[in-house]
């Protein structure tokens, strides 16, 4: 491809990104007392928020219903042209409705705003036209409307749905701040994704447990110690007491040091080289705070005891890593 293409391409691209700038910039003064109105209604709704919309402001409109849904706003979206035929029974007087149209003339749409103002539930729309059909029945009308199209034929829309999305997450984060939803619910909604996996993971969950655990006895030697380190691989060990009392623990930085001494590992009790003060989380710490604590005493493992001190896991860098925790 020659430099005067590549050149055209970039002048292309930069020009759709300049013009949808500008429909977003626009929605600022939008921001006003109907933006309120409407998230008064969401906030106050007893049931769910149900999105329509059609073609690309469908598509649109599933994106803002999951939004919703996930930031606390308990929401969903419906096609209009299967509303007519059947699924407009999935709305209730308990909902709010969420129409979604540039035109503000959508056929689909329009062909049931009877049975939406029937049902007497609140209807908000978020139209480019404020002066149309759509705009007229609402309870709540938004203005999304763009100067231009990022599309140069002024068809394919572009700017317009840009702007609906951007006002749609406007809406879905002001009753996120309004309601007082938190990283933990945030994490309750998403248990398979990252931010649910670091909020409600706890150290039980991964840490290994029975034979995966390296022990030797306070009476073991440093020999011994190193055996257990070498079959477990995790770079330590515990030394533990009556009971499964823990005595302390033995790593690889302790061995480092112990080898700068000269000791007879035959002969040396681990006891005498072993790290007294280790530190140690209980089973329901969150996985995150375990991760933290390594982090914060550069250590690759924590021991883990119960309610009676005594040890029942261990939780290396690598269970974090694997569970997605770091």
């Amino acid at each position: 491809m020659s430099t005067t293409q590549v050149d055209k391409l970039r002048a292309l691209g930069l020009a759709v990104i300049h013009t949808e700038t500008q429909a977003i910039s626009a929605l600022t003064n939008r921001i006003d007392e109907a933006f309120a109105d409407a998230c008064e209604f969401m906030l106050k709704c007893e049931g769910r928020i149900v999105v329509i919309g059609m073609g690309k402001s469908g598509h649109i409109g599933g994106k803002i219903a999951a939004t919703l849904a996930s930031t606390g706003s308990p929401a969903f979206f419906v096609h209009p042209g299967e509303a007519s035929h059947g699924d407009l029974g999935m709305i209730t007087v308990k909902d709010v409705v969420l129409a979604l149209s540039n035109s503000g003339e959508t056929e689909e749409i329009l062909i049931i705003l009877p049975l939406i103002k029937r049902l007497g539930v609140p209807l908000i729309s978020l139209t480019g036209n404020q002066i149309s059909t759509l705009a007229k029945a609402a309870t709540v009308s938004i203005d999304v409307s763009v100067e231009k199209e990022a599309c140069p034929l002024g068809l394919a829309p572009t700017s317009s749905t840009t702007a609906t999305l951007v006002m749609g997450d406007a809406l879905a984060i002001a009753l996120l701040e309004a309601k007082g939803f938190n990283a933990n619910d945030f994490a309750r909604s998403h248990p398979g994704g990252r931010l649910g996996r670091r909020l409600l993971l706890l150290t039980r969950d991964i840490m290994r447990v029975g034979n995966e655990i390296p022990i030797v006895q306070a009476t073991a030697t440093l020999r011994d110690a190193l055996v257990e380190m070498t079959r477990k691989g995790l770079g330590m060990t515990a030394i533990i007491k009556d009971e499964l009392h823990v005595a302390g623990i033995f790593t690889d930085g302790d061995l480092r040091r112990v080898l700068d001494k000269q000791v007879d590992i035959h002969s040396t009790m681990i006891t005498e080289v072993m790290t007294v003060d280790c530190k140690m989380v209980s089973a329901d710490c969150l996985a995150v705070e375990a991760l933290t604590i390594m982090q914060t005493h550069k250590i690759m493992a924590l021991l883990v005891e119960d309610a009676q001190h005594k040890l029942i896991g261990v939780l290396h860098m690598h269970d974090l890593l694997r569970a997605g925790v770091v």
